[in-house]
């Protein structure tokens, strides 16, 4: 797509061709348009000569090997001089952050129950129906499922989703990766031959403490990030702490949300004594410190007095 400037007495226009990246073939035409509009402005008038390709399919870039220019960059601040080539990519079909998450929560929701149950054909014909003799086997599917609720209440009623979409593809995999580790420890933990942990109600009640704590604490850093960007708020602020004493690490991390979660889960994996589970907790942190870093060092660059005393996910440390 390249870009043409029109000089008017009153008003510089541009007039915007939009080209295929892989075939360079010209796919719209735009004249005219506001030097104001943004590359999400542009997207709505492309979208209207080509409807099966919705804005949040459509990717424009100033050249094929670049990424993706935001939906909020401004078409005249651009570095595109009188003329410019930018393209089109089809990102495929997608769907609304808040699909993902009901989608990610409501499988291993559904899935761990169904063995919790013990259904018939997932364990011998004579456990169908029954329930475990272990008081800890149903607090684990209390507190999996409170997990699993809570995840669902935020997101419908506490989450402001930064990004609009996900690409369907990437749903499929989160969606397998969740529901498959949800039915392995799930069908561990249900498991007739299952046995208690090894220091029994002590290690159970303590585990429960800090399961319970962390999940605590997650919704409040939630409820905290949630408040931090607050309606119509043009502001940009780093999150900071609150009276809420849950809140309190953000003294030491930048995301403490991250933190709880990771505690909540090792928290679990002590109180079922399950090698699944402490699996789940590890590979989950290792996602979550990459994403921790990540937002740690956009911080770090945005904000100039950002606090140099703050790690990414482990206080001190990491």
């Amino acid at each position: 797509m390249y870009v043409l400037k029109w000089q008017c007495s009153t008003l510089c226009f541009f007039q915007v061709r939009v080209l295929d990246a892989k075939t360079k073939e010209q796919l719209c035409f735009l004249d005219k348009v506001e030097p104001h509009s943004t590359i999400a402005d542009i997207k709505s008038l492309f979208h209207k000569s080509h409807p099966h390709w919705y804005p949040a399919r459509q990717a424009l870039m100033l050249d094929p090997k670049d990424k993706s220019l935001r939906d909020e960059e401004i078409l005249q601040n651009l570095p595109v001089g009188t003329t410019a080539n930018m393209y089109f990519r089809d990102l495929g079909p997608q769907l609304g952050w808040t699909m993902v998450f009901l989608a990610e929560c409501i499988g291993p929701l559904l899935t761990y129950l169904l063995f919790y149950f013990r259904v018939p054909y997932i364990y011998s014909h004579k456990y169908a129906f029954t329930s475990s003799p272990h008081p800890v086997v149903r607090l684990a599917c209390a507190c999996h499922t409170f997990h699993y609720v809570k995840r669902l209440i935020e997101t419908i009623f506490v989450h402001r989703f930064s990004h609009g979409t996900m690409p369907l593809r990437t749903i499929v995999r989160n969606c397998a990766y969740y529901w498959s580790f949800s039915a392995w420890l799930a069908y561990y933990i249900n498991h007739p031959l299952y046995t208690p942990p090894s220091y029994g109600e002590l290690q159970v009640n303590y585990a429960l403490v800090i399961f319970a704590m962390c999940e605590l604490g997650n919704f409040s850093i939630h409820l905290t990030l949630n408040n931090l960007k607050g309606e119509g708020s043009r502001i940009r602020r780093f999150p900071a702490p609150t009276k809420n004493p849950f809140t309190w690490l953000f003294f030491f991390v930048s995301c403490p949300n991250y933190t709880y979660e990771v505690g909540a889960w090792v928290s679990f994996s002590i109180m079922t004594q399950c090698l699944p589970v402490a699996l789940y907790a590890l590979l989950g942190f290792i996602q979550m410190t990459i994403w921790a870093k990540g937002k740690h060092r956009a911080y770090s660059r945005e904000f100039k007095d950002y606090p140099s005393l703050r790690m990414a996910i482990i206080p001190l440390i990491l």
